[in-house]
């Protein structure tokens, strides 16, 4: 299958490519399919691109390469819903935004993805993690919207 984006172009899909994410995601709540690209130009950041909304993408970071001892607390309800037996056993993205101070990542409120049953789920945790942690690469390069 071939998907549309206004931020990559036409990219070519195989349907297992495809992450269901039932509730959506925080303010995105119409947008339930999802796919994770790569970012060619930089390693550490990947794109959450929406499969049914052409021009939603949202950059996406793995939050242990920027914050070594970061841990995501959350009622094991929401665990439940991924069908995940162990918690480690979740891959954790967290989406990455642009301010007046540079870049930041929303530690408060990741993506927890379970990759064999390509099912995923926006969660915001339930300890004393901070809103947003500074992000630095050298150099980054995101791509702007289109």
């Amino acid at each position: 299958m071939i998907l549309s984006t206004t931020r990559f172009g036409a990219v070519r899909l195989e349907s297992d490519d495809i992450f269901l994410f039932s509730h959506g995601l925080i303010g995105l709540e119409e947008c339930r399919r999802w796919v994770l690209l790569a970012d060619v130009n930089n390693d550490a950041v990947g794109w959450l691109q929406s499969a049914t909304h052409p021009d939603i993408a949202l950059a996406v970071v793995s939050p242990r390469r920027f914050v070594s001892d970061y841990k995501v607390r959350i009622p094991a309800a929401q665990l439940a819903s991924l069908e995940l037996d162990d918690m480690d056993r979740a891959f954790i993205l967290n989406v990455v935004a642009k301010n007046d101070n540079g870049l930041t990542v929303n530690l408060k409120a990741p993506l927890l993805i379970n990759l064999d049953r390509r099912i995923g789920r926006q969660v915001v945790t339930s300890d004393e993690q901070p809103l947003q942690h500074a992000l630095s690469f050298e150099p980054l390069q995101l791509r702007k919207s289109a």
